[in-house]
Formats: structure tokens, C-alpha cells, sequence
């Protein structure tokens, strides 16, 4: 029995140290490390430059707009890629494409996520179809439920502006379901 338990910390000490060094180089699918566990009903932290997820219904006064300028920031109308927190709030997350849709702050804007795994006929997933934030053409799916504020040192890289038609269909789908304006 102690030998087991010898066993699994020396391989468990190997595994944070093989994780400690990929995180040194410096490779774009590195996570952050893992944070401490949230309590429900904990409010995420808004000082860092972590992407975290808000409840959408506590955010009224969001204003959906579109203003895609390909400059290198986040702006309404663009997927842009950025890491994605889990809903365990664990630490854990994925990199991944999200669309914004309106601006936060100075250096925030909302965004909600993007998923290539078929969601269809689920009312809580809107259909994009494909764009070029998808590498192998795989259609895409908006996810309504969940809101993101994502800070412009957070996100990774632009990847497409979305066009308005779809656009409107993201904006006038969410307008129903939280009634956030448009403008």
C-alpha cells in the first residue's frame, strides 16, 4: 500500500513538473494554471486579464452593436480566439473561438462562445453555419446561455468578422431572450 501511494505522488509530481515546463515555452495552447475553486454565487474577478464568464441576465445594460475593424483588437461583429474558463470554475478551460458583441469597457468587451459540435434543433445553440474562425470548414453554433467578458490582452488572435445578416440573427436572437438594444 505505501508503495502505491509513493508511487502515485512521484507520478503526480512528474506530471506538475512536465506541466510547469510546457507552460515555460510558451506554446499557444497553454492554460492558465489552475485557481482556486469558486463558491456558487462567488462574482468572477474583473482586475486581471483572464476571460470569464458572467450571467447574462445580470447584465441589463449591454448594448449590442456591430463595429468589426480589423485592427487587432476585439471588436463587435468579430470571432475572435481567446481561453474559455469551464462553467466549474476550476481553473480549467479551452482555447477557442468566441464572437463578440458589444463592448464592456476600455479594455473589455462581451462576447458569447462559439461550438462546432452539432447542436441542432437546441434551442439554447443559434446555427452560424461555417466561416473561416474554423480551420476545416466545420459549421458552427452559437451558444445563447452564456456570456464572456474578454480583455483585449486576453485574446489570442482576430479570426474572421462575421457578416451582418448573421450578425443581426446573433443580436436579434439574444435581444429576445435578455432584451438587451441594439445601437
Amino acid at each position: 500500500m505505501a508503495r502505491s501511494s509513493f508511487l502515485g505522488a512521484l507520478a503526480g509530481a512528474a506530471l506538475d513538473l512536465l506541466a510547469s515546463a510546457t507552460r515555460k515555452r510558451g506554446s499557444d495552447r497553454d492554460t492558465p494554471p489552475r485557481r482556486e475553486r469558486k463558491r456558487p454565487g462567488d462574482l468572477p474577478s474583473l482586475s486581471g486579464t483572464d476571460t470569464v464568464e458572467l450571467n447574462p441576465r445580470g447584465v441589463p445594460s449591454l448594448r449590442l452593436a456591430y463595429a468589426p475593424d480589423r485592427d487587432g483588437d476585439p471588436d463587435a461583429g468579430e470571432v475572435v480566439w481567446t481561453w474559455v474558463p469551464y462553467a466549474e470554475g476550476d481553473g480549467r478551460g479551452k482555447d477557442r473561438p468566441v464572437l463578440v458583441i458589444g463592448r464592456q469597457s476600455a479594455d473589455r468587451v462581451y462576447a458569447v462562445k462559439l461550438t462546432s459540435k452539432s447542436k441542432e434543433g437546441d434551442r439554447e445553440f443559434l446555427p452560424l453555419g461555417s466561416g473561416p474562425w474554423d480551420a476545416r470548414g466545420r459549421d458552427s453554433w452559437v451558444d445563447l446561455d452564456q456570456l464572456y467578458s474578454v480583455h483585449v490582452a486576453g485574446m489570442r488572435r482576430e479570426a474572421a468578422t462575421l457578416d451582418l445578416d448573421r450578425f443581426t440573427r446573433v443580436a436579434h436572437a439574444l435581444q429576445q431572450r435578455y432584451g438587451w438594444r441594439a445601437g
